[in-house]
């Protein structure tokens, strides 16, 4: 009698890797690498024969993140913070993100993953003449979406010079998961905060601190016109311009004549009032604003051809993925070459009807109390609320409200927990005072900022009145005193154009 034995040999499930370079990534990967570093896989590997040039990188997956917290056993401190978090008015909600990110911040990289980043930091390097400086970006699986971007609301670190910095700035970015608006951001989307993992991108610097950057959107921000592209460009690294802390350059192009003619329909000096360079003090945060000087403040930051050359590649971009591109681009000063660092879907205009314009007249108006940049196309009244940081926010701030201060950014988009009916900000240009209020310099959030929030109102600061009835129009960026509501009323005008009317009584 003979007897058979069958061994099976049950096999460990294959390791995720803890690092991928971009060359390996596609936009298949979001699960492992997040939005942000599936998308600049993608046109790595698949756009640069087509001439769209991304600089090099790799990837720290979610899967080293994932170990991170196991290691430190960071999952169930995290959930115990987040229960106590008031998700109704959001009054701990500063708290709450502070301590997670305390705990997280505590925590170490394992020994493991850290030699493996220093591994392909090095590899990165060898490709490299000289000392290489990387870009360190939070890429979440959750980021970068078409039904949401959160974009600006995890942390990014430039002129990352050294093996140490880079795993400091990877435990920053790790910790920048639970910033107070991301968190608020996860809460009104409906993401499970334990089920979205972070991936760290780090991705070799283009040295636009010697020369420009900026931004450009496939459709137009304001309109949604599909044939008109819009080119933002500031002097030196480009987040003065994500943030909106710089009023660019701007250029219109018609895209049915890109790579046929110049396609360029406009050009616009933008102030420029300060450029982002690189930094000589220690530590990972390398970089420091320094004011533009006057020369350059009047003088476009790209010519014509820069312009169309950008405009073909953002129209391979936006080709590729099929749908509209917001993409960040930088020019080297020492090679003088141009580089798609960033691309995402533009989400702001996806509940905007795009065959219907919607115009805004006041037919009467108050004394001017101060005026500056408006952009948007509506008309609001409301009480309006000096507040000059999102730390100052009065807990009952909210809806029927008109928000004035310096600019918004996503540090307040958590504040606002009820919709305000404007916002309004200090201005660069188109200045001026009016009776009981007084203006200084400033800047406004721009439009390709709107991705931050639902808003379009922005205006100037109306002096240091905290509460006082207003009535604010978009064009040519005015306030006007009132003593009572703007009251809507409309009539049809053909039938792709609605033309609503408000009204103010002095």
């Amino acid at each position: 009698m003979r007897l058979y034995f069958w061994f099976i040999h049950q096999t460990e499930p294959p390791m995720k890797p803890v690092v991928l370079p971009f060359k390996e990534i596609d936009n298949t990967m979001i699960h492992l690498v997040g939005g942000k570093n599936a998308s600049l896989g993608e046109m790595f590997s698949r756009l640069g024969g087509k001439g769209v040039q991304v600089p090099d990188g790799f990837a720290i997956t979610t899967a080293a993140f994932n170990d991170f917290i196991a290691e430190n056993q960071l999952e169930k401190p995290i959930r115990a913070v987040l229960v106590e978090l008031d998700t109704i008015y959001y009054t701990n909600l500063g708290a709450v993100g502070e301590r997670i990110r305390a705990l997280i911040s505590k925590a170490e990289i394992p020994s493991g993953i850290a030699n493996d980043i220093r591994q392909a930091y090095r590899i990165l390097g060898d490709k490299s003449a000289g000392t290489i400086q990387v870009a360190v970006r939070s890429s979440a699986t959750a980021e970068d979406l078409v039904s949401a971007s959160f974009a600006g609301q995890h942390e990014s670190f430039l002129n990352i010079r050294s093996e140490v910095e880079l795993l400091q700035a990877c435990l920053d970015c790790y910790a920048s998961l639970y910033t107070d608006r991301a968190i608020k951001y996860r809460n009104d989307h409906g993401f499970d905060h334990m089920k979205v993992a972070l991936s760290v991108g780090v991705q070799r610097m283009i040295r636009s601190d010697l020369a420009c950057s900026g931004v450009c959107f496939t459709i137009d921000p304001d309109s949604g016109h599909t044939n008109v592209m819009l080119v933002t460009g500031g002097w030196g690294l480009g987040e003065n311009i994500v943030l909106g802390n710089v009023n660019p350059d701007e250029y219109y192009v018609f895209k049915p004549s890109i790579g046929k003619r110049n396609a360029v329909l406009s050009r616009k000096v933008g102030e420029k009032s300060e450029t982002m360079v690189y930094s000589e003090l220690p530590g990972h945060r390398n970089t420091v604003n320094v004011p533009t000087p006057p020369e350059r403040r009047t003088q476009l930051t790209l010519n014509d051809d820069e312009v169309n050359r950008l405009a073909a590649w953002a129209s391979i971009v936006e080709e590729h993925y099929g749908r509209a591109m917001d993409i960040e681009w930088a020019k080297d000063g020492l090679d003088n070459g141009l580089y798609i660092v960033q691309a995402r879907p533009v989400t702001a205009l996806l509940d905007t009807a795009l065959t219907t314009v919607i115009d805004y007249r006041l037919d009467d108006s108050g004394p001017v109390l101060c005026w500056g940049y408006g952009i948007g196309h509506r008309i609001v009244s409301g009480t309006a609320r000096v507040v000059l940081s999102p730390r100052d926010a009065p807990a009952d701030l909210g809806a029927g409200d008109i928000l004035i201060t310096d600019i918004t950014s996503p540090d307040w988009d958590p504040i606002r927990a009820s919709p305000v009916l404007g916002v309004w900000h200090r201005a660069p240009h188109r200045i001026g005072n009016g009776p009981g209020g007084t203006l200084a310099q400033g800047r406004p959030r721009r439009p390709w900022s709107r991705r931050y929030s639902d808003n379009r109102y922005h205006f100037a600061r109306l002096g240091s009145d905290s509460e006082k009835s207003i009535c604010h129009c978009h064009q040519p960026g005015r306030a006007y005193q009132s003593r009572s509501h703007c009251g809507p009323g409309g009539r049809r005008a053909g039938s792709s154009r609605y033309q609503r009317s408000h009204r103010c009584d002095p």
